[in-house]
């Protein structure tokens, strides 16, 4: 069984001095965010967020802005308090947590990497990324030996004692993941880190980031305003509207599944050429009648693109298959809805 690793249960943040008086209303009352500021002159920013997030998966939290998936992460290391609800990291409640324990666990099992790096002009790169240990007084050998390592990761190594004016914008980003990585945490939470760079280069560093978290198995909030971005990256998905989670599933889920118009308006651009799988618009084995004799076959795992490169040169459907095993069709009609994704037959 995969560990959780975070946890949220039913997540309220309501802003404003009456923000008790206003929670007390939403629980016996039910009123919604337009009264709680009509009667109170309070915001709500988050409304009963409830997730998991098990070790090493990314989990994207996107919506516009104002959406309140900055404030929602913002929970998980207590840099705001909740107004209800609980948080959970490891099994530990962090609101029960001194202010010892939580600056513990702020330096050592979460590491936060921002838009805009903030990395100290005057200090080489060796020292913004070892600075976290510097402050827990670890001994320079070992904190530069450290960074090193760290700056390895994000294939920098030789840039260490470089200022950062001297780098690109996309290297001063990866520096940022260095030093968010040199304390070795368990938890890295990240509020929109590439949307200040130019496409080609946010590109990269989506990947270059995907596989580093694989290897590390380092837990994830990933927040994003951009879809594309989300599902390049995201094991699952959380979209945000007005501070409520509207749904939460896998990229495939979302874009074949929407929750809602708002997410459907957010997928209907979205390509499903290599997203979309044939378990996902496969018709069962046991209930198709027609013809197979000759059909090509295809894994259930194949995306959208590989099942019309078989069907282009065939009148046949495409069988699918699992371990060998035939377990599904696509027929031409569900090859051509999958490639709509998400809208109603």
């Amino acid at each position: 069984m995969t560990e959780t690793v975070v946890k949220l249960t039913d997540v309220w943040k309501i802003f404003g001095a009456r923000a008790e008086e206003a929670m007390t209303a939403v629980r016996n009352e039910g009123i919604g965010k337009p009264e709680v500021l009509e009667r109170y002159n309070c915001v709500v920013g988050v409304q009963g967020a409830t997730f998991e997030v098990p070790r090493g998966e990314i989990f994207c939290i996107m919506g516009l802005s104002g959406s309140g998936k900055s404030t929602l992460v913002r929970h998980v290391n207590r840099l705001i308090e909740p107004t209800s609800g609980k948080i959970e990291i490891l099994g530990h409640d962090v609101s029960k947590i001194s202010e010892n324990e939580l600056r513990r666990i702020r330096a050592q099992q979460i590491g936060m990497v921002f838009q805009h790096m903030a990395l100290m002009p005057h200090r080489s790169v060796r020292d913004n990324v070892a600075y976290p240990l510097e402050i827990r007084k670890v001994s320079k050998s070992k904190r530069w030996a450290v960074s090193d390592h760290a700056l390895g990761l994000v294939d920098l190594t030789g840039y260490e004692d470089r200022l950062p004016k001297e780098l690109s914008g996309g290297m001063q980003q990866r520096v940022g993941i260095a030093r968010a990585l040199a304390s070795d945490p368990e938890i890295l939470l990240m509020d929109e880190p590439f949307s200040a760079l130019d496409p080609l280069i946010r590109l990269q560093l989506q990947d270059q980031f995907k596989a580093l978290v694989a290897q590390l198995q380092k837990t994830t909030l990933f927040i994003t305003h951009d879809l594309d971005e989300a599902i390049r990256i995201g094991h699952r998905i959380a979209i945000m509207k007005d501070g409520v989670i509207v749904q939460i599933g896998t990229p495939e889920d979302i874009v074949m599944n929407p929750a809602d118009d708002y997410v459907r308006e957010f997928v209907q651009g979205i390509s499903k050429l290599k997203l979309v799988k044939a378990h996902s618009i496969m018709e069962p084995m046991d209930s198709y009648t027609g013809p197979t004799e000759g059909a090509p076959r295809a894994d259930e795992g194949a995306d959208l693109d590989q099942l019309i490169d078989l069907a282009v040169n065939t009148d046949m459907p495409v069988i699918i298959t699992d371990a060998g095993a035939d377990v599904g069709v696509v027929t031409k009609p569900r090859l051509l809805r999958g490639i709509q994704g998400g809208k109603n037959d």
